[in-house]
């Protein structure tokens, strides 16, 4: 039997969220002329376990490629809730975020990839193999970039790199009816075990709220078992009562979290998203990060497809996430090693009710792009020196998004 040819694309995107989607739109933004293939092993729409948090940030990015509106027709969100224990800081963000389902999202951003000029295949992927000047997909699809998009069991990244020990939490989402006191709002309580360990509650804005609880993983064997579902879901019911009882639709997922510095490999094949271990190791939001990295490779392959052999996309891509991200994965890296200790956990909460910026800096580390700043840091210090309970921080004045 003859095998297939194979085919000749410009660029292969393995994975159709919201990385691989946004590699899609990133690179026929730049030049709409591309023949690029988006592959995924399910159709859409469908479910994937997460928290459903979309950020400004991340809408800022999909601005620059005309999917900002992916969100429209549901509420956005100010109101934001971090507390452990009896200590607790509640106030208003300073830019509206959203909860959206990623049924909904995900099937959104395929429209916008495909109605830019990408074809949407369901292929299950095999393998990948880079050569010089072109990466081989399946034995079937071929491309000067091939960008793996594939998630935290990524497929693609684990032919690139080999098989990673990298730090990961487990979490379980649900699905359940928002109660009055949760309307409008984002909370996440911290829990007693491994830290930072928390559950959430995120208002949909249609009656119901996205709910979970997730923590940090075994790193070795010698480490204890991982959380079962039963005990994931007896934390939730603890640290936000209701929530796990009345809840559906259950779904438990690996975070492959972000470390110290990021990786890329010189050479055709470049990650992005939850299949480059990019998700936030203090809140397990990725969605930013993929969105993010997703648009710089789109870009990247183009430029790459336009200049040629001489141009090698991974050192490309590898410069323009660091730039982009490198400092802001230190400081998360450092942070979640902080937040190990419930003091500072408690530090950090105290710190953001006495302090307005420290509220918006502890946003902008979990959400977005932020940094540990002077006043962050001195705030966590004079919470350590004078614990007590927080207030409530000033409100922020509305001003245009």
């Amino acid at each position: 039997m003859t095998a297939p040819a194979v085919e000749q694309w410009d660029l292969v995107v393995v994975g159709a969220g919201p990385a691989g989607s946004s590699a899609a739109l990133g690179a026929l933004t730049a030049d709409p002329t591309l023949r690029v293939l988006l592959v995924d092993r399910s159709d859409f729409p469908r479910d994937k376990s997460c928290g459903d948090g979309i950020a400004p940030h991340a809408i800022d990015r999909l601005a620059e490629v005309g999917a900002a509106d992916v969100v429209d027709g549901w509420a956005p969100l100010r109101d934001l809730e971090l507390s452990r224990g009896d200590v607790r800081v509640s106030g208003p963000m300073r830019r509206e975020a959203y909860v959206v389902p990623r049924r909904v999202l995900d099937a959104r951003l395929v429209e916008k990839a495909v109605a830019a000029g990408a074809v949407l295949r369901r292929h299950r992927v095999t393998s990948v193999t880079a050569e010089p000047g072109r990466a081989l997909v399946s034995e079937r699809f071929a491309a000067p970039v091939v960008v793996g998009a594939d998630g935290a069991h990524s497929l693609v990244r684990t032919a690139l790199l080999g098989r990673r020990r990298d730090q990961r939490a487990l979490a379980i989402r649900g699905y359940a009816p928002t109660p009055p006191h949760l309307v409008g709002r984002q909370v996440i309580r911290y829990g007693e075990r491994t830290q930072p360990s928390y559950a959430w509650a995120f208002d949909r804005g249609d009656g119901l709220a996205n709910v979970g609880y997730g923590e940090l993983l075994p790193r070795g064997r010698g480490d204890g078992s991982p959380p079962s579902r039963r005990l994931l879901l007896e934390q939730l019911e603890e640290l936000l009562p209701g929530m796990a009882s009345t809840g559906t639709d259950w779904r438990g997922h690996h975070l492959p979290l972000s470390s110290w510095r990021w990786e890329q490999p010189d050479g055709p094949v470049l990650l992005v998203g939850d299949a480059a271990g990019l998700v936030n190791p203090m809140t397990g939001e990725g969605i930013y990060y993929a969105v993010a990295t997703g648009i710089a490779a789109g870009r990247t392959a183009a430029r790459a497809v336009a200049l040629g052999r001489g141009y090698d996309p991974g050192e490309r891509h590898r410069t323009v996430v660091r730039t982009m991200l490198g400092t802001h994965l230190r400081h998360t890296w450092l942070a979640s090693r902080l937040a190990q200790s419930p003091r500072i956990v408690d530090a950090g909460i105290r710190a953001a009710g006495r302090d307005r910026h420290a509220f918006d800096t502890l946003v902008e580390l979990g959400l977005g792009d932020g940094r540990i700043g002077p006043r962050l840091a001195g705030g966590l210090l004079g919470a350590l020196v004078r614990p007590s309970r927080p207030v409530r921080p000033a409100p922020v004045p509305t001003t245009p998004r």
